[in-house]
């Protein structure tokens, strides 16, 4: 499998060519730092320190990611995120923030954002985040990566479209099969219904979760009958897809 010079597997374009960030942050030296760490990963990497650079930037580079500091000298990350949609609007948006409520991730996440960091942070958990947005958004592709995500005894064919657990099919309905997938890229991490919500139906949060707790119930008779579950509810967090330890 060909690896950049992290030694992580080399994520690329679906054209192949290089991935595209932008960096957002009014402190030179940590967007230097953080620009460093993204070139390693053999990514196209520009930095903005403002408001204003950044539209310029999202502009001129057309990034398939942007990781954006909530606070700017010249306004905030969220009116910025606005206006990045309009130049973009499928772009990846990874949120760093200072502060680290309820309020504040959903504030992000309602503003359209996909993820989140709260400073400080280390660069590698900022690399494994951008990653994984990348992934889940199809913007990017692990080169030599096969299209099945395995989780345990559970099996997810993307091309195909087929789910399977312990060799037996499993018949998912087109949203089922997108939930499941975002749980399945993310094991062992608690989803909130804001994050479900944002990825698999692109709804702000706000009056929707018996949506997520619907589904959520339509899988678990899918793919947790009759066996060990695998989807299991964090208490006023969320869920949280885990392989069963035999």
């Amino acid at each position: 499998m060909n690896t950049n010079r992290s030694g992580r597997p080399a994520l690329t374009r679906p054209d192949g060519t290089p991935v595209r960030v932008l960096v957002v942050d009014d402190d030179p030296d940590l967007a230097e730092v953080l620009s460093g760490a993204l070139r390693y990963e053999g990514w196209e990497v520009r930095t903005a320190g403002d408001g204003a650079a950044a539209l310029a930037g999202a502009r001129e580079l057309r990034p398939d990611a942007v990781v954006l500091d909530v606070m700017l000298p010249d306004t905030d990350g969220y009116a910025v995120l606005r206006s990045l949609h309009e130049v973009k609007p499928d772009v990846c948006v990874l949120f760093l923030t200072a502060r680290d409520t309820v309020e504040d991730r959903i504030a992000g996440i309602t503003a359209g954002g996909d993820d989140y960091v709260t400073k400080p942070f280390s660069l590698e958990e900022v690399v494994a985040r951008l990653r994984g947005l990348l992934r889940r958004a199809g913007m990017a592709r692990q080169l030599e990566e096969g299209p099945r995500i395995v989780v345990g005894d559970l099996v997810m064919d993307e091309e195909a479209r087929e789910v399977s657990r312990a060799g037996r099919i499993v018949d998912l309905s087109p949203t089922e099969f997108e939930l499941l997938r975002f749980l399945m890229r993310n094991p062992r991490r608690v989803l909130s219904k804001a994050q479900i919500l944002d990825r698999v139906w692109s709804y702000d949060f706000g009056g929707q979760a018996h949506v997520v707790e619907l589904y959520i119930s339509y899988l678990r008779k899918k793919v947790d009958a009759g066996r060990a579950p695998m989807i299991h509810t964090v208490r006023g967090s969320g869920y949280v897809l885990k392989p069963v330890v035999r």
